[in-house]
């Protein structure tokens, strides 16, 4: 499964709902993590997805790099395109834009120092 760190600011508007789409640099690091995730290949400039039948994929959202920082598992879907400035996109520029489709959990939480599992209820925790 892919872990993303994200930004506490579009971290905590993704779990509020009000955001939908993260956006991610379209470079070499990125593309190769994101074509292993979602089986995408690039051809002639156009990304084409493998996975038709199922483009969704779990990724988990982190706002941190440390193991026990806050986070979410969502099912999203990837495109390239345009996002939107109010979400942190820079105007004309292209991005992977992975759509967020549903909320399941968030694995990591510490609770009195041990680990516990949330589920995440109408996109809050």
């Amino acid at each position: 499964m892919l872990i993303l760190p994200i930004k506490k600011k579009w971290f905590d508007m993704i779990l509020s709902g009000e955001k939908k789409e993260e956006y991610r640099e379209i470079n070499p690091y990125y593309k190769s993590r994101l074509e292993r995730c979602f089986g995408v290949i690039e051809y002639h400039g156009k990304y084409i997805n493998a996975f038709e039948e199922n483009p969704e994929r779990e990724i988990i959202f982190r706002n941190g790099y440390s193991k026990n920082s806050p986070s979410f598992i969502a099912n999203c879907t990837l495109s390239v395109g345009t996002g939107k400035e109010k979400w942190g996109a820079e105007p004309g520029r292209r991005y992977f834009v992975l759509t967020v489709k549903e909320m399941q959990k968030q694995p990591y939480r510490k609770k009195n120092g041990k680990m516990s599992e949330e589920k995440v209820k109408n996109g809050k925790i």
